[in-house]
């Protein structure tokens, strides 16, 4: 199923079947008037923020929704934190128990010194699947964005039969998907050397923190400023800047296990969504297409903008993913 939609789109329509936009609720909803009883008590969920530690690290998450519903697993990207799910996840709550970590060094985690914890991705694997055993979680959708994707990829390779369904957004599995942007990383990789180190620190400037937010996007007055003021406030952390060219260094074992997800894809059949910004310069397209190699069946949406496509798209990619959720793992 492929599809380039936007507000006119019959999915987009459908919106009105959630909570806060009901046509037939009291709730003030996008083409009605308000009135003295648009919210009613009980009728917007609830996120908590919590936080646990795992395997020796707190872990700051964000959850909602019914305490027995089916759960959704949000994975977030570089260089935000939970935060970039912050509007999906009342949009969801209403019928699905989400979580949202902050992986460490990001958002509201810890951020161990280097000396005493690896910044890995097999080690972000790890904390996830920790945290899911404390909350007794044994069934998950998983929702990928980003560095969401190889960690939540390597999640899955641990346990395949606790994958309910997977959405990925702008997050790679796939070599065609390593696009230019990539070159000076691919060349640390190559060669750790210091000079390769500092090629790429680039990336943690607040121009190219905000370029990755207005990049191809096609209304900027859809974008909140604090998102990339938050995130820099995050990377000019002490300490920060390091992890974060640790990360950049480790990203290259993902490519490693690129063919194990594939793998995983073909063998596991996972119910999926594929909701992609197509004018992503970090992970282009090219990157999005080869899913439907592994999982044909999976539905493939693109969206005309950039990165971080829920930042300007929420309201064409909440329905797809709420109506994807419904009819994959949602009780009746």
């Amino acid at each position: 199923m492929l599809t380039e939609a936007g507000p006119g789109s019959a999915i987009t329509q459908g919106w009105h079947r959630f909570p806060l936009c009901r046509k037939d609720s009291s709730v003030v909803g996008i083409a009605q008037k308000p009135s003295t009883a648009a919210v009613q008590e009980g009728e917007l969920p609830v996120t908590h923020f919590r936080t646990t530690t795992v395997n020796g690290i707190d872990i700051f998450y964000r959850e909602a929704g019914p305490a027995d519903g089916p759960v959704v697993l949000l994975l977030h990207g570089f260089p935000t934190s939970s935060s970039q799910f912050r509007h999906l996840i009342p949009l969801l709550a209403d019928r699905y128990r989400v979580i949202a970590p902050d992986f460490p060094g990001f958002g509201h985690s810890a951020s161990p010194e280097r000396s005493t914890f690896d910044y890995t991705f097999a080690n972000f694997a790890d904390l996830m699947d920790g945290l899911m055993g404390q909350l007794a979680v044994d069934r998950y959708a998983l929702y990928c964005f980003d560095y969401g994707a190889p960690t939540g990829f390597r999640l899955a390779l641990k346990g395949p039969e606790r994958v309910s369904a997977l959405i990925v957004q702008n997050g790679n599995a796939y070599e065609e998907g390593l696009s230019d942007f990539w070159d000076p990383i691919k060349a640390y990789w190559a060669e750790k050397t210091d000079e390769r180190r500092q090629a790429i620190a680039f990336i943690l400037k607040p121009e190219t923190v905000k370029l990755q937010y207005t990049q191809g996007v096609q209304d900027l007055t859809r974008l909140d400023p604090d998102t990339w003021v938050h995130d820099d406030t995050q990377l000019a952390r002490p300490g920060n800047a390091d992890i974060q060219l640790d990360l950049f260094y480790d990203y290259g074992s993902n490519v490693a296990l690129y063919p194990e997800f594939q793998a995983f894809f073909r063998e596991h059949q996972p119910p999926t969504l594929v909701i992609w910004g197509q004018n992503d310069i970090v992970f282009p397209p090219d990157g999005a297409h080869p899913y439907r190699r592994d999982l044909p069946s999976a539905e493939f949406h693109l969206l005309d903008t950039g990165h971080f496509l829920l930042e300007d798209k929420l309201d064409v990619a909440a329905p797809m993913i709420h109506d994807f959720l419904d009819r994959s793992v949602g009780r009746s």
